[in-house]
């Protein structure tokens, strides 16, 4: 089911389940459910389809509501806990029969974007241990806080299930304020918040331990339907996906839009003509690419300013501050010295 977009708004796909348990947590407190999806032009008989493609202004206001109608900001924690493993289609079964948890991490942090492209996923060691750490993929703002709960829950859900409830895990963190006890009983582990990373650290004993629901032939038959559904992903999400992708990955500079359109096979007048049909620019995705950086690198506090508009490309300082005050409304100094109400609970 696809939802018109609202002017040619940039758009977000995300499994009907998840749409589906949202609105089931809304029901729970009271909520009139069937207004609020005729508000969001979204039919509740599809609320199962496989796939919702919905305005991305709808799905913010849509958690804006879940997360208001939950003072007691535990709704990203009740939500990921209902996203079990069962809800991941062939991700989820592709990490029911892994071998091993390092390979298990190895496919989230490829096919994340299967059940969601609100987070990238990056893998990497901590002395013995592994680290998983979540990333923005776009300005989450308001809804950063559930958002991130609910995701982070839901990949622990399918560890504790592939490895029948001893995942490993040393510990979670999240890079903003939140009940710890609360957030701890729920991913029965400890949880730690006002971190600056987001994700799981897990133990290294346990990394290349085997699963005991393992199976070789089975795995690589989940695998090649995840390799085939992410093909078709990359397709229906049009050019300017693919675009956003080689800009997100640049490690020495944002190439140049011929750069970019060699990459894809295309001519640069190609590759314009086909942002102009999906009602963007070259221009405005990199905007957007900088944008959802600037608020990574902010975060993790590693980076002076300095430091961060010259990754970010701008020859001026001045530059970058006036387009973060574009983005945010507020200059970088003010945004990362934790006033920005976007954190605030």
């Amino acid at each position: 089911m696809t939802l018109a977009s609202m002017n040619s708004e940039p758009s977000i796909s995300l499994p009907g389940h998840y749409v589906a348990q949202i609105f089931e947590l809304l029901a729970s407190r009271g909520a009139a459910t069937i207004p609020l999806c005729r508000e969001l032009q979204l039919d509740p008989s599809t609320l199962q389809d496989s796939h919702i493609s919905m305005a991305w202004r709808s799905f913010q206001q849509l958690m804006l509501t879940a997360d208001r109608l939950f003072s007691d900001a535990s709704f990203g924690l009740l939500l990921g806990e209902r996203l079990l493993i069962n809800t991941h289609g062939p991700l989820g079964y592709a990490a029911l029969t892994c071998t091993s948890l390092r390979e298990l991490a190895a496919l989230m942090e490829q096919y994340l974007a299967l059940r969601t492209d609100l987070f990238t996923l990056s893998i990497a060691p901590h002395g013995d241990d592994l680290l998983l750490r979540f990333h923005d993929n776009r300005p989450l703002e308001g809804i950063r806080v559930p958002a991130s709960e609910a995701v982070v829950l839901a990949v622990r859900n399918l560890l504790d299930f592939s490895t029948l409830g001893n995942p490993g895990i040393h510990s979670v963190a999240f890079p903003f304020g939140g009940d710890e006890k609360f957030a701890s009983d729920i991913f029965h582990c400890p949880v730690q918040y006002n971190q600056d990373w987001c994700g799981f650290r897990l133990r290294g004993e346990r990394l290349d331990q085997p699963l005991k629901m393992a199976n070789a032939s089975s795995y690589r038959e989940a695998l090649a339907i995840c390799q085939d559904e992410l093909l078709k992903l990359s397709s229906d999400q049009g050019v300017a996906h693919s675009v956003r992708k080689l800009l997100l990955k640049s490690n020495n500079g944002f190439p140049s839009l011929d750069v970019v359109a060699r990459h894809l096979h295309l001519t640069p007048r190609t590759l314009h003509r086909h942002l102009v049909r999906e009602d963007t620019s070259f221009k405005h995705i990199l905007d957007s690419v900088r944008h959802a950086l600037a608020l990574r690198y902010l975060d993790s506090k590693r980076l002076s300013i300095q430091e961060i508009a010259y990754v970010l490309g701008y020859t001026e300082i001045a530059n970058f501050r006036r387009a973060f005050k574009r983005w945010e409304g507020i200059p970088p100094s003010e945004y990362q010295a934790g006033l920005s109400h976007r954190l605030t609970r």
